[in-house]
């Protein structure tokens, strides 16, 4: 199966609406995940201001269960938002998107702490999580879709600024907690120093927002017949494609999750700073940046499920020797190469997965599909994650937990891909 039904030819004109469609669809990339990435990286922080009762265990435990709740609705996100964008066009959906991503991030750069409002605080923190998680939910699918369909060619190339605009969230997100965490006093950090990389966020979304206002929506819509039921027809006439790209997210979503889950596992069980995590994210920022639109090449020219396969297959070998290194030799060198090995993983089987879950889907239901199937894939393997590390290493008393958990996913994205590959003759 093609990205498309026919590649076109590469005029000025459309490569410069190709181009326009990489900075618009980064723009929201960026915001959905900024916002996503300060959470993680703070979660510390985050526990002490909003859930300071009881142990520290247990207010991470909360906090990550909070993370945890926006990926909850990320399925029925994608669902309604990709298929309004079946129905109704990709623009209208990214805007859409957009907006909700600015109202959650927005709340949570003002939300009162505990010391506050008390017990309400904790409630001020899942709305906001819901909001973003809804939006979020429709992002990835829409822009991706958008992306895909406004390429004349080099679709891969294309669909992976996608993921590429997540590495400079990374990189930014990573920064911010460096330079805070150094510079700030701890009661700075604590009292006001948190918030200013979600109000960094705020100013980001009104970018977008104008940009997104100006695109054209893509001929590929425009010339054919919206489908009138993609949400009935993507749960049912193509529930097996729906599973199939849900587990080929797997290793993208935890090689992100477990980036960003080790500034607290630094600091709660290696008890390295959290700035030597924030660097080694810094790393993987910048790895993923560079390093996926290069795979996004490669992957137009031996195919998106191929070097997919080749990155689970090194997940699934350097998993366990990564974390028993980290384990043997809690520095700060040591940690930032494991980070940024994670980051090299990351870009090599994230990079192609936006072009591979296109492949998967028809044009009629390609964005109800491409959002449903990587956001089930997100949640089930990798939002909640934070939250099952957290508890695995609490329960098993195992610092080796996190890699047992990234050797299973890998195993479930490797089965996703021969299934792709054998059943829906993905590439």
């Amino acid at each position: 199966m093609t990205l498309t039904a026919t590649e076109v030819e590469a005029t000025p004109e459309r490569l410069a609406e190709a181009r326009k469609a990489v900075l618009s669809s980064s723009i929201g990339a960026a915001l959905e995940w900024f916002d996503i990435i300060v959470y993680a990286s703070f979660a510390v922080v985050i526990a002490e201001n909003f859930f300071p009762e009881g142990d520290a265990t247990l207010g991470l435990i909360l906090t990550f269960a909070t993370f945890a709740i926006s990926y909850l609705v990320r399925p029925l996100g994608g669902m309604l938002i990709g298929g309004y964008g079946d129905r109704h066009g990709r623009k209208k959906a990214l805007t859409l998107t957009l907006l909700l991503m600015m109202v959650g991030t927005v709340l949570m750069a003002v939300a009162p702490t505990h010391a506050m409002v008390g017990a309400w605080a904790g409630v001020i923190i899942p709305v906001s999580r819901l909001i973003q998680g809804f939006s979020a939910g429709g992002e990835f699918g829409s822009a991706t879709t958008f992306l895909v369909e406004t390429a004349p060619n080099r679709k891969a190339y294309y669909a992976s600024w996608q993921v590429a605009s997540q590495g400079i969230s990374m990189f930014l997100a990573s920064a911010f907690g460096y330079v805070l965490f150094n510079q700030l006093s701890k009661q700075d950090l604590y009292s006001w120093g948190w918030r200013i990389p979600f109000l960094v966020g705020c100013l980001i979304g009104p970018v977008g927002l104008y940009i997104r206002a100006r695109l054209s929506e893509t001929k590929e819509f425009t010339q054919s017949t919206p489908h009138e039921a993609p949400i009935r027809a993507t749960l049912t006439e193509h529930l097996g494609r729906v599973l199939t790209g849900s587990a080929c997210v797997g290793v993208a979503t935890i090689s992100v999750y477990l980036i960003l889950f080790m500034p607290t596992y630094a600091v709660k069980n290696l008890g390295v700073p959290a700035s030597a995590a924030y660097l080694g994210g810094v790393v993987a920022g910048l790895v993923t940046m560079v390093g996926v639109p290069l795979v996004g090449r490669l992957a137009d020219r031996v195919g998106p499920s191929r070097v997919m396969a080749w990155a689970a297959v090194g997940a699934l070998v350097l998993a366990w020797p990564l974390f028993a290194v980290v384990i043997a030799s809690p520095t700060v060198p040591v940690l930032v190469i494991a980070i940024g090995c994670l980051g090299v993983i990351m870009a090599f089987y994230f990079g192609p997965l936006p072009a591979l879950l296109t492949m998967l889907f028809p044009r009629d239901v390609r964005a109800t599909g491409v959002s449903v199937a990587y956001n089930v894939g997100v949640t089930v393997m990798g939002g909640i994650a934070p939250l099952v590390l957290t508890w695995l290493i609490s329960l098993t008393g195992s610092l080796n937990a996190p890699s047992v958990y990234y050797m299973v996913v890998a195993v479930v994205s490797l089965v996703g891909l021969t299934i792709a590959r054998r059943r829906y003759a993905v590439a």
